[in-house]
């Protein structure tokens, strides 16, 4: 996977993950979201890549 899909497949995750939590993440500026409400997006996206990795390792 090249550098602009690796990107690009972190950006799709992070809107997905923050429609998941119910987080109104918008593109551009963000300033408005709590630390808490991007940590949580964060914070799910590590555990998303985790689960990922456990599961295709796993096969």
């Amino acid at each position: 996977m090249s550098k602009n899909q690796m990107k690009s497949a972190l950006e799709q995750m992070k809107y997905e993950v923050a429609n998941e939590v119910g987080v109104n993440l918008k593109q551009g500026y963000n300033g408005d979201l709590t630390a808490k409400e991007n940590g949580t997006v964060g914070g799910y996206m590590v555990k998303k890549m985790f689960d990922r990795y456990y599961q295709n390792s796993s096969k």
